[in-house]
């Protein structure tokens, strides 16, 4: 009589965890985001041609910006703002569209069917807007440098100014996309929901005007919403120190910048957690 040994019952395999599946994602989003060429061309030559128009229109015969005896060249002026929409278009514009693109198209009720965590799809779409955002902004800068002579800035405070202002507007640009996708009733209509909403902060936000320059009713309606405060956040980076003077506060206030951009990130990050949805309205 055989006495063989009875196998051993094979254990399930262990799937990865959300991390690994969020970079996994990421790169994922990375791919598709850089397919869709259109939409590549347009967020990263966007802000590169308002940079142009603007430094070669209101700069073409030599005036500039004047804070006391400091004189700012409009090139230099401009480039924090287009910096900042950079980030917005990147990010809450990008995500806010293809967001609701891929749930009108069915992609993300067959994604919530599979064993892919949602924290996971979340962290590929965060991670491929860091990564695009990041392109956009060197690409902005190589060309401010080298094609309109912008200096760049020298000190280490700067820079991690720079990389927490960028980061944190990132994810709030972010994190309200994802919330605000859920508002378009088909992906059709995204871009016309999206996009005047865009332009509006963007004419508000002292990106195509000196903020100080703008009427005292529009600067306290800019002030509620995070492109503002990114847009100073970045002036504060690649100006004078003197240029906060032309501040509604004369500071640059840092402090305000990281409150209001967290509770905008926390806001956002509520809604969408109540409102986010995987299917289309009309299916169920």
């Amino acid at each position: 009589m055989s006495t063989g040994s009875v196998p051993r019952p094979r254990r399930p395999p262990v799937l990865p965890g959300v991390a690994a599946l969020g970079l996994a994602r990421t790169r994922y989003e990375v791919r598709t985001f850089f397919r869709e060429r259109d939409a590549v061309i347009f967020i990263f030559a966007y802000p590169v041609i308002m940079l142009a128009i603007f430094a070669t229109v209101f700069g073409s015969d030599g005036s500039s910006v004047d804070v006391g005896s400091t004189s700012i060249p409009f090139a230099q002026y401009f480039l924090p703002g287009m910096v900042a929409t950079g980030v917005m278009l990147s990010s809450f514009q990008n995500l806010a569209i293809s967001i609701a693109v891929e749930r009108d198209e069915g992609g993300l009720k067959r994604l919530r069917a599979t064993p892919l965590p949602a924290a996971s799809y979340f962290v590929g779409k965060v991670g491929q807007v860091l990564t695009s955002s990041l392109l956009q902004v060197v690409l902005l800068l190589l060309v401010a440098r080298l094609l309109f002579d912008v200096p760049l800035p020298e000190s280490a405070g700067r820079w991690a100014t720079f990389a927490w202002v960028f980061v944190l507007g990132t994810a709030t640009g972010s994190v309200c996309g994802v919330a605000f996708s859920s508002l378009p009733r088909s992906g059709r209509s995204a871009s016309a929901v999206v996009t005047p909403v865009v332009l509006v902060l963007q004419f508000v936000s002292g990106v195509f005007f000196q903020f100080d320059q703008l009427p005292a009713w529009m600067q306290h309606a800019a002030a509620l919403f995070p492109l503002k405060w990114m847009a100073q956040g970045m002036r504060s980076v690649f100006l004078p120190d003197e240029a906060a003077a032309l501040e509604p506060t004369g500071t640059w206030q840092h402090g305000l910048t990281a409150v209001v951009l967290l509770g905008w990130l926390a806001g956002a990050l509520v809604l969408g957690v109540r409102t986010f949805r995987w299917r289309r309205r009309d299916d169920g």
